[in-house]
């Protein structure tokens, strides 16, 4: 799939199969995140990997809408460095969500509501944070992926210098 396709097409999934994720698929995600950018080339980021399902759920009684990591087969826990930005850390998760896509594996970012609890689990050295964890596994063809919901149209959410007049279709 090239790059736009899997941009496009990518939607967050919160329902898997139980078939497991190729440890060279999960290399490559976590490959993908490695790679993003980040402002000044600080690389604040550090990414913590799991595939063991009893974990996933420890970790989703961090968050109040962390229920896609009990059902997913892996989870990328995204952690940012004290003086990182979420946004570097935005940029990991999309890099790794999208790469994820493009080898058929489904995604979906959940929030860690909790960081005492995110930070203890995850054993993060003092002033680290967990920005976001991604579960990640074989989408389930029996459950709508984004629930069915549609994007909004190219005319809503396009403008053009300012805000005013929508710029014109040209998908």
């Amino acid at each position: 799939m090239d790059a736009y396709k899997a941009i496009t097409t990518k939607r967050d999934t919160r329902s898997y199969t139980d078939e497991p994720i190729d440890p060279e698929v999960m290399r490559r995600v976590l490959q993908a995140g490695r790679m993003a950018g980040s402002s000044k080339n600080t690389q604040p980021v550090r990414l913590i990997a799991t595939q063991d399902k009893a974990w996933m759920e420890e970790l989703a009684t961090c968050g109040k809408f962390s229920d896609p990591l009990k059902a997913a087969r892996a989870a990328v826990a995204i952690v940012c460095a004290p003086d990182g930005s979420d946004f570097d850390a935005g940029r990991a998760a999309q890099n790794m969500m999208v790469a994820a896509w493009n080898e058929g594996i489904a995604s979906c970012p959940t929030s860690v509501h909790d960081q005492d609890c995110g930070r203890g689990k995850l054993g993060l050295p003092e002033g680290w944070r967990v920005v976001v964890i991604v579960a990640l596994g074989h989408p389930d063809p029996k459950v709508p992926m984004s629930l069915n919901a549609k994007r909004r149209p190219w005319e809503e959410y396009v403008r053009w210098e300012r805000w005013g007049e929508p710029v014109a279709s040209s998908q």
